[in-house]
Order: structure tokens, then C-alpha cells, then sequence
């Protein structure tokens, strides 16, 4: 299935927030409805937002005429979440097409159908790489929800581990629960069990001690961005794991297509790192009034990549 699509004038989604409980469908019909979708992570995944912040700009350019509005509507879809590259990159490119909705409209499937073919050439060429580096038999430790749910179909990280699976090549996987939301929880093992592969789930913080026991050959996740000297941004927690890989001696591969990698962000030190507040951190658990630090993403230094795997190349930065 595609979990984001243009369906009849509107952005349809998986609401992500709903899973694994239940598959609920959202209609968006609008740029206010895209972008509180986005940012209560109902739609989520840097190919995915790429593909809603072109579709949003789909949206604006059929709420108006007037360009001053359209162009406002435009700045909230590239804005709603800051550190992805690649929602503002999708909403450039479809706004390069403006005014003519059709125009828009086109180039905003375009990009949906790019990644809908980079899902397939990430998942072999990374499987290829996993292959050399590790053999057959593979047990992976991923971190955050890098399947179709990130993406269109396929995936980026889980991608790699669906061709594994398909080649016999694959042990287990061992997914992250993973901050915000419990994503790896909550969505990578309902992907996983679709997908009928062997898994475990494990809190964050055990992945370097399951490294350090032997229990994990590779550790490969997603970006939401890749900067120029190669650091990942990806969900907070991947630093640790990278951490934990490289006192293990594992390979740790990032797996994400090119429209993650940013040649105009030097390093992970310029990039804006989302904070999602106390709310999800402290909650009901914590004393009222308890401040909270939240970062939703982390930058891991290109020292500790082993390999960057794009859909069209392996970067060993």
C-alpha cells in the first residue's frame, strides 16, 4: 500500500498516530489539515514529509489566486517541521511550478514516484552491502520506523532488511523503541510482523549493551538529513547507537536516498534540532511542573558512519 498518496484533490495518509491499535485513512484537503498532520506526526519520515511538502503546495495552489496567500501557505508547509531537509526540499521544488496548479500538481507526483524507486534500489544495494560486510544470517539493531510508512512503499532502513529477508540473508531484527512516540515500537515491529521477519523489541538504552553481548551484527537506520561531510541527522537515540557499534567493532550504515543528502549544510552542527517539548517526556509521570529537555533528533559525527547508503550510491564518508 501507499502510505501517503493524492487521491481525488486530497493528501491521503496512514495516520501513524493511530497504529498499531488501529489503520485509520485521513483525507487532507487542506494546507492547515497537511500541516497539523505533519506536526503531530501523523504523517512523518523524511521521504514522506518529501512527498507531503510537495503535495502541500498542490493544496495551496487550489485554496487561491491571490499570490501572496498562496505564497504564505507555501512558507507554513516548508516550516511545520525544521529539521527534515526534506520537506522544504519538496515543497521548493513544487512551488518552482507556480501558479499553475497542474504544473504543481504534477511535479509533486513526480517526487512521490522517485521514492516510491528509490525504496527498491536502497533496499539492494544495501542488502549487498550488509552481505559483504556481515554474510548471511545478519541480526540487525534499527532504530526509529524507516518502512513504508517513512517512505511510500518500501522503506529506507527497513527496506534493506525486507531484501535480506526475501534473499534468506537475514537473522532478526532488533528494533528501538524509540523517542518521540515510541515509533520503533509502535510502528517498525507492526511493520516487521506484516512482513512476517523474526524480531525483538528493546528499550533505547539496551541496543550498546546487545552490541557489546554479541547479540547484533549491523546497526542501520534512516536520516532525516545528511550534511555534506557526512554527519546523520537522524531520531535522538541514533548517537548512542553509533557509540555502542563502534565499541563493538560492528558496522554502523545509514540508509537514506539522495533527496536526504544536504550539500548546502556543511555539518550536523548547522542544522536546527527540533525540540517537541516536556509533554511527551514528562507527562503523568513526572512532578507537575517538571521542565524537560525533548530533542527529537541527534547528529551523529560522519567519524562513526561506516557507510551511507543512497539509491543510486554507497558513501563511505
Amino acid at each position: 500500500m501507499r502510505t501517503i498518496d493524492w487521491v481525488d484533490g486530497a493528501v491521503v495518509i496512514v495516520d501513524q498516530t493511530r497504529l498499531p491499535g488501529e489503520t485509520v485513512w485521513l483525507r487532507l484537503s487542506t494546507v492547515d489539515e497537511l500541516v497539523d498532520a505533519i506536526q503531530r506526526l501523523a504523517v512523518r519520515g523524511a521521504p514522506a514529509l518529501g512527498v507531503a511538502g510537495a503535495m502541500g503546495v498542490a493544496l495551496a495552489a487550489a485554496a487561491s489566486r491571490d499570490p501572496a496567500v498562496v505564497a504564505e501557505l507555501v512558507r507554513r508547509v516548508e516550516t511545520a517541521r525544521p529539521t527534515a531537509v526534506n520537506l522544504a526540499r519538496g515543497a521548493r521544488r513544487a512551488a518552482a511550478h507556480l501558479p499553475s496548479f497542474s504544473a504543481v500538481l504534477d511535479e509533486a507526483l513526480r517526487v512521490r514516484d522517485e521514492e516510491i524507486h528509490s525504496s527498491g534500489e536502497m533496499g539492494r544495494l544495501g542488502a549487498d552491502l550488509v552481505t559483504s560486510l556481515c554474510g548471511p544470517g545478519v541480526r540487525l539493531l534499527t532504530h526509529c520506523n524507516t518502512g513504508a510508512l517513512c517512505t511510500v512503499t518500501g522503506g529506507t532502513a527497513l527496506a534493506v532488511a525486507f531484501e535480506l529477508h526475501r534473499r534468506a540473508a537475514l537473522g532478526e531484527v532488533v528494533a528501538s523503541e524509540t523517542r518521540p512516540l515510541l515509533q520503533g515500537a509502535r510502528l517498525t515491529t507492526w511493520e516487521l510482523a506484516r512482513a512476517g521477519i523474526p524480531h525483538r523489541l528493546a528499550v533505547d538504552s539496551a541496543g550498546p549493551f546487545l552490541m557489546a553481548r554479541g547479540e547484533v551484527d549491523a546497526v542501520i537506520l534512516g536520516a532525516d538529513r545528511i550534511c555534506a561531510n557526512g554527519d546523520v541527522v537522524n531520531k535522538v537515540g541514533s548517537y548512542a547507537h553509533a557509540l555502542g557499534a563502534r565499541a563493538a567493532g560492528i558496522p554502523f550504515i545509514c540508509v537514506a536516498p539522495e533527496s536526504t543528502v544536504d550539500l548546502s549544510t556543511p555539518s550536523g552542527a548547522e542544522v536546527e534540532i527540533e525540540d517537541r517539548g516536556a509533554a511527551e517526556v514528562a507527562g503523568a509521570s513526572a512532578p507537575p511542573g517538571t521542565e524537560a529537555v525533548n530533542p527529537a533528533f541527534d547528529v551523529t559525527p560522519a567519524s562513526l558512519v561506516t557507510a551511507i547508503v543512497t539509491d543510486t550510491r554507497v558513501w563511505r564518508p
